[in-house]
């Protein structure tokens, strides 16, 4: 009997076996992951994840540890034209498609790739494609492309007595190219395929694909906090810094349960909302916020000011105790920045080389993925040799953590210079106190 050829959705155990470890890694290298809206995942069918695409291979990892499931995925085709990468890739379980820039005839090659999606679909293992086709580090959405669909319609007519549903996924990070930020993963109400292919039997193949592209898009674009990427987009998103942690206590008031990164989603959307009504009932007063949110943002960026120091104000006692933190740490953390030197020099050669900067912290969660298991057993053997093990094994332990306090350190130190560059700001802080007044009629 022939042997059957391995299929890229089967069973592997030293993949299954690495999940562990790049789960953890991934919880490591985000303060804060949310996932809200689990239990609408469908599980009496095939899957397909939908999710936004803002955050190049960190959308990948966050999908995938969304569960203990394995997941196969589809990315741009020239990178498989590297056969150890290929190797590399297709053992990553992700699969090949052309693109439309790729040109017609390339296109045309998908139809092998749709096939592979249909059989990993049959098999009931969770299918993930970024329907925008490419990333921007952007709170928006990107025009949806036609392959999700295509791939939808034919499984569907393959597999007439399963359910197969399209999963919109949001994603909402805190920061698109800081280590250590946030993650927030929202899943959308499903599509369900065979659904909506009864209702509208009436429709042609492309009216079907049309049909469901917009539901789509407005199911994603519910599932983030979405800003239209217009010539407004800046000035928008620093009007709901501006505005957010007064709407999350307004928010708090009605839902005391509500806090962390799902009380700022529904703050900046509300704060969305507003800015719709004044734009549609005061002309004028629209104007000047949209005004007043360019400046501000302009300004901001120019004084190298971040974000989080206009959105997040601590306490008095919070900033002290920070300081005295950091004070107390340095006997920790300059040895443990040392010993993540070979890591971070790492990183920044490899940045020089990036055009792209959303490639970052991908970068630095493989960096970190492979790096640092080699460095602690060089500094392990190191401790071993010249130590004795008594002294070994707490200091082994004691540099396990190293890069994130390291980094940790770094990042409290780079907002307190943020929040005292916004302190001494007056035309800055000015801006985001009329912004305030005009938002809350104040």
């Amino acid at each position: 009997m022939a042997k059957r050829t391995k299929k890229i959705q089967d069973y592997d155990f030293f993949y299954s076996f690495l999940r562990y470890y790049t789960d953890l890694v991934l919880k490591l290298s985000y303060r804060t992951i949310k996932y809200v809206g689990r239990e609408r995942i469908p599980q009496d069918g095939a899957v397909i994840y939908a999710p936004n695409h803002t955050n190049a291979l960190m959308d990948a990892m966050v999908i995938l540890a969304l569960d203990r499931k394995p997941k196969v995925y589809v990315a741009r085709a020239d990178i498989f034209r590297n056969p150890k990468l290929a190797k590399i890739l297709t053992f990553l379980k992700i699969m090949p498609i052309m693109r439309m820039r790729d040109g017609i005839d390339e296109v045309r090659k998908n139809n092998e790739t749709i096939e592979k999606a249909v059989d990993v679909l049959r098999d009931r293992v969770p299918f993930c494609i970024f329907p925008e086709g490419t990333h921007q580090a952007k709170y928006s959405t990107l025009p949806l492309s036609k392959g999700i669909f295509r791939i939808a319609l034919q499984a569907q007519e393959l597999m007439p007595d399963m359910p197969l549903y399209i999963v919109p996924v949001g994603l909402r990070y805190g920061n698109f190219f800081r280590f250590r930020s946030t993650a927030r993963v929202a899943i959308g109400d499903p599509i369900n395929v065979g659904n909506v292919v009864a209702e509208h039997s009436d429709l042609s193949h492309a009216e079907l694909i049309n049909l469901m592209k917009e539901q789509l898009d407005e199911r994603m674009k519910e599932a983030i906090f979405y800003i239209p990427n217009d010539e407004n987009y800046d000035a928008k998103y620093d009007i709901c810094a501006a505005v957010v942690r007064t709407q999350v206590r307004k928010l708090r008031e009605n839902n005391r349960k509500l806090r962390g990164l799902d009380a700022h989603f529904e703050a900046n959307n509300r704060t969305l909302e507003r800015i719709a009504e004044i734009e549609q009932n005061d002309k004028a007063t629209y104007d000047e916020l949209i005004e007043l949110g360019n400046k501000a943002s302009a300004l901001r960026k120019a004084e190298r000011i971040s974000v989080s120091s206009v959105f997040v104000r601590h306490h008095t006692i919070v900033r002290i105790l920070r300081r005295l933190l950091f004070i107390v740490s340095l006997p920790y953390t300059i040895p443990a920045s040392i010993l993540s030197l070979p890591m971070t020099f790492t990183c920044k050669a490899i940045f020089k080389k990036l055009k792209d900067y959303a490639f970052r912290n991908s970068v630095r969660y493989f960096i970190n993925l492979i790096m640092w298991p080699i460095l602690m057993i060089i500094y392990s053997a190191l401790a071993y040799a010249f130590l004795p093990w008594q002294w070994a094994l707490p200091l082994t332990l004691a540099i396990l953590p190293a890069p994130i306090i390291a980094h940790e350190i770094y990042r409290l130190v780079r907002i307190l210079r943020s929040d005292i560059k916004l302190h001494l700001n007056k035309e800055l802080r000015g801006y985001y106190a009329r912004i305030q007044q005009l938002i809350f009629n104040q």
